[in-house]
């Protein structure tokens, strides 16, 4: 097979995998929840599960120091895919609503593994990706991760009619042993790119270098702008669903249309991103993207506002052309981040990135349905517009001499 085909599937099964837990999490969940009678603000506050993706970067330098050698991270990688298998296997045998709580714990130990996964494979990216293929790349990482969330936010739940919950479950964990099975298999030289590091760095070593580069001119600036470039989506998006639901429309409609039809969109969106990076400057693309971004959540607002009648076709139409725009901005985003890593950390700087702008998402999310309830959904909306329009001047200011800007060659 061809050693850049042979990366780029390596890279998309393994992020496939990460994004089925995260995906039934931020798909599944809150329509599961508001089905249960759960309140908005109890809705806002589950996607705290989600609270290892933010933490990660915390214990980022162990995996890099004792799993970043030549040829030993897949080999480390499997494990873990294992211990996923086993968490959603034990989900499967919960009994639901009765166990709502404990499944709370398995999803939140779900995560726990996944992002713990996530670092060891950014930095095989980082190792494997040379510069000229960043935008295919991360096209890979964010459609693979995509198609995880698409299986387990989307395709199941709209499944979940005749499969049952716990059905459900025992096909996320079919998936996951069928990859791990692959890439077990699999010997890192065989999709060898740049190559990582000859041998790794010490703990202290490893942490002066990360401080290093954070100081570095204009990555402060670039890390808010991590942060901010998913706030406003997120809290649209997490009151969007509760918001339709509450308009009549019916689960297995939303697990379809936003879900499937929906992550389907955002799949395209991400594909279409990476064939833009290196098209023109990575900022510009950013600043470009980012706008289109804001016109189908206008959209998404006049529905709150009632200037939008809440039909199928405005539904479907709104939906898929915000989770085009957002797949495309976060490939583009994937591409910046990895563009400004230092490869000597290559799996921790990256991680640094991934946890900024988790935590930007993820506090927005925390309290998106308390300020639902406090100025409503359309209050919620207008707010999310705002913090994209923030996200875009942070943007317009950034130095143009950090500008990653890969070219193909």
């Amino acid at each position: 097979m061809d050693t850049r085909i042979g990366r780029l599937t390596v890279l998309g099964l393994l992020y496939m995998v990460q994004g089925l837990p995260f995906g039934f999490q931020v798909s599944a969940l809150p329509i599961f929840l508001r089905e249960q009678g759960v309140g908005l603000a109890a809705i806002g506050y589950s996607t705290a599960l989600a609270v290892p993706w933010a933490l990660k970067v915390f214990w980022a330098p162990l995996i890099e120091r004792f799993g970043g050698a030549a040829g030993s991270r897949i080999r480390w990688i499997v494990p873990l895919q294992v211990g996923m298998m086993v968490g959603l296997l034990w989900a499967s045998q919960l009994a639901i609503p009765d166990q709502l709580s404990l499944l709370m714990v398995v999803l939140l130990v779900l995560n726990a593994l996944a992002a713990t996964q996530d670092i060891a494979v950014d930095g095989l990216a980082v190792d494997l990706l040379p510069p000229q293929e960043l935008g295919m790349g991360n096209a890979a990482q964010v459609v693979g991760y995509k198609v995880g969330m698409l299986l387990a936010g989307g395709v199941l739940v709209w499944a979940s009619a005749w499969l049952g919950w716990n059905g459900a479950f025992v096909m996320m964990a079919a998936l996951v042993a069928g990859v791990a099975l692959v890439v077990a298999q699999l010997d890192e030289r065989a999709v060898e790119g740049q190559g990582p590091p000859d041998s790794p760095q010490s703990i202290k070593a490893l942490l002066s270098t990360l401080r290093e580069s954070v100081w570095a001119p204009g990555i402060r600036l670039a890390l808010a702008v991590v942060a901010t470039y998913k706030m406003g989506e997120s809290v649209i998006d997490v009151m969007y669903k509760p918001f339709l639901i509450d308009q009549g429309i019916s689960a297995s409609d939303l697990g379809l249309w936003l879900g499937t039809w929906g992550m389907g969109a955002s799949v395209l969106g991400s594909v279409i991103g990476g064939m833009l990076v290196g098209k023109r400057g990575l900022f510009t693309m950013l600043a470009i993207v980012g706008t289109v971004r804001l016109i189908p959540e206008l959209g998404q607002l006049g529905m709150a506002m009632g200037m939008i009648e809440v039909s199928p076709v405005n539904v479907i139409g709104i939906s898929l052309a915000e989770h085009l725009a957002g797949g495309a901005l976060t490939t583009v985003m994937f591409a910046t981040m990895m563009g400004l890593v230092d490869r000597r950390i290559g799996a921790t700087h990256f991680t640094l990135f991934a946890c900024v702008e988790v935590w930007g998402k993820s506090l927005s999310a925390l309290f998106s349905g308390l300020i639902a309830e406090r100025i409503d959904y359309s209050g919620a909306f207008g707010l999310g517009i705002a913090l994209g329009v923030v996200f875009l001047v942070l943007v317009s200011r950034l130095p143009r001499s950090l500008e990653p800007n890969p070219q193909p060659h």
